[in-house]
């Protein structure tokens, strides 16, 4: 008896599985990594985590809270979107991805908060993100944030110029993909923000041009999908961080929340991206089911 009920045990998980969640987990096997997925959608379940505790580097994902935290300030009346922030010649960094530096490669120039805030969460502009951090008093200021909204599991510790001269520290900004649905959540449904804050950082993250091939890959035309990517650098011959997470408009207007981290990745780009797409696709299908 007592070895029949290890049997049924053992044999529970596997049969408690959703035909969903056999999908993802079968589609994650071409990542040739780790694949992190974790999803919500209000009044229904959908059996859709894969390592939804683990704790998957961010990369620039981390733009989002930081937005939020900046938009906290404006409202608490300590920045104003129209100021003026003086873009520095410390702030200049040689091979950090940057349309501001692009644009003004000696700095000495003054742009508006409002500006630096579109680079960061919508272009991804490191230099206007670390602008954004020296602003607010460093990554610790995002963390304290988090922590009293309640997500203490999405970690930021370090600038972009600390994470650009030393990748390996990237693994320490990580972020629970469970954890980042449920701010993502937070953000569709009871947002910390004003409604009109609240409908610029959602127009900010719709309107990106990042990552059309991740989750938004194999969505019918025309769906709207505010998300944030982050990716890092090929690595020995491994991407340790291909992400993208955010809010998925369906059909009937409700919002699913979505998160997906490949890490440590041992294959190409068309092949990773492919894997968020199909991912995002079978979700959103199932979802529509329910």
């Amino acid at each position: 008896m007592r070895q029949l009920a290890l049997i049924l045990t053992l044999a529970a998980p596997v049969a408690a599985q959703t035909p969903l969640h056999v999908q993802l987990a079968d589609i994650a096997k071409d990542a040739k990594g780790t694949v992190s997925v974790a999803c919500a959608l209000p009044g229904v379940t959908l059996d859709c985590d894969l390592n939804e505790h683990g704790h998957p580097p961010m990369q620039s994902v981390f733009k989002l809270p930081l937005a939020i935290v900046v938009l906290q300030k404006v409202e608490a009346g300590k920045l104003a979107l129209d100021q003026q922030v003086r873009f520095e010649t410390s702030d200049l960094y040689k091979g950090s991805y940057s349309p501001l530096q692009d644009a003004h490669p000696t700095a000495n120039v003054d742009v508006p908060l409002s500006e630096l805030l579109r680079l960061s969460v919508q272009l991804s502009d490191n230099i206007a993100t670390d602008i954004l951090l020296r602003l607010i008093g460093g990554p610790t200021t995002v963390q304290a944030s988090l922590n009293k909204l309640g997500f203490p599991t999405i970690h930021v510790v370090h600038s972009e110029r600390i994470l650009h001269d030393d990748e390996n520290l990237q693994y320490q900004d990580s972020a629970e993909p469970a954890a980042m649905v449920a701010l993502l959540r937070r953000l569709a449904d009871n947002s910390p923000l004003t409604p009109d804050h609240t409908a610029l950082l959602n127009k900010l993250i719709t309107e990106t041009p990042s990552a059309p091939k991740r989750m938004k890959g194999l969505l019918p035309a025309g769906t709207i999908v505010a998300h944030k990517t982050g990716s890092s650098g090929e690595d020995h011959g491994f991407y340790p961080a291909t992400n993208d997470v955010g809010l998925i408009t369906l059909p009937n207007g409700k919002r699913l929340a979505l998160a997906i981290f490949v890490t440590d990745s041992h294959t190409d780009d068309t092949t990773r991206e492919l894997v968020m797409a199909r991912i995002a696709k079978a979700i959103y299908d199932a979802a529509l089911r329910r």
